[in-house]
């Protein structure tokens, strides 16, 4: 058994479906393809956001115990051989964007039950190596308010998301170009616009730093369909 807090690896994966195929396509991903993906070896859980103002209207996620598992070989044969649902499934996805990250700071715990909503936050910085006040000052402190259960800091490993296989081939969609993800886990939707959230990101000495942040995308999702390994506890 691996317990899912270990996880270092993530997939993550926006998409717009066509409006005519959204059940369809729900019940594809509900009963075939996130059994398929979590039965893999490494990996911890699948979940399924929908979007919420101008989010895209899926984001996806899953979780390995590192990003390797990524282009292992079991991993491999799936995208490469995709069954006929999943063929299908996939000509209905549009405006996709596919990144494999890698974890680089995580602060807090995973909810007791799931986190109803997600932040994400898509950006660059403007010289390598400024990251670590994000991840070892920034996060700690949002993280602690009230409603924030986890807080994880991520990078794109650039190799593996640049993989091409034949599920690739079909939907079309590459990764993007931020290089860091962060992702809260939360209670509500509107965390990020209290009075206390605003307080530490407009306030000295973070709000210069933000300012300076690259290519940022933001967005808000609610948690829709998750599903575990059988190897998770």
């Amino acid at each position: 058994m691996v317990a899912v807090n270990n996880a270092r690896g993530m997939m993550a994966f926006w998409t717009d479906i066509d409006a005519d195929y959204v059940m369809r396509c729900q019940e594809w991903h509900n009963c075939e393809h996130m059994v398929e993906r979590t039965g893999v070896a490494g990996f911890l859980v699948g979940r399924r956001y929908r979007g919420m103002g101008d989010a895209p209207m899926f984001f996806i996620s899953y979780e390995t115990t590192d990003s390797a598992v990524f282009k292992s070989p079991a991993y491999m044969e799936r995208l490469n051989s995709p069954t006929p649902w999943t063929q299908e499934a996939l000509t209905h996805f549009n405006n996709n964007m596919r990144n494999i990250y890698r974890l680089l700071v995580c602060s807090g715990q995973q909810a007791p039950q799931e986190a109803p909503y997600a932040l994400v936050y898509r950006f660059n910085i403007p010289t390598e190596g400024e990251i670590d006040w994000y991840g070892s000052e920034l996060m700690p402190a949002l993280q602690a308010l009230p409603g924030v259960f986890r807080a994880r800091l991520f990078e794109v490993d650039e190799e593996i998301s640049n993989i091409k296989t034949a599920e690739r081939t079909i939907y079309g969609g590459g990764p993007g170009e931020q290089k860091y993800l962060a992702y809260f886990e939360m209670s509500r939707p509107d965390i990020h616009q209290s009075p206390e959230w605003k307080t530490i990101t407009q306030g000295a000495p973070y709000a210069e730093k933000l300012a300076g942040l690259r290519n940022m995308f933001e967005e808000v999702s609610w948690l829709e369909f998750v599903m575990y390994s059988p190897d998770v506890p």
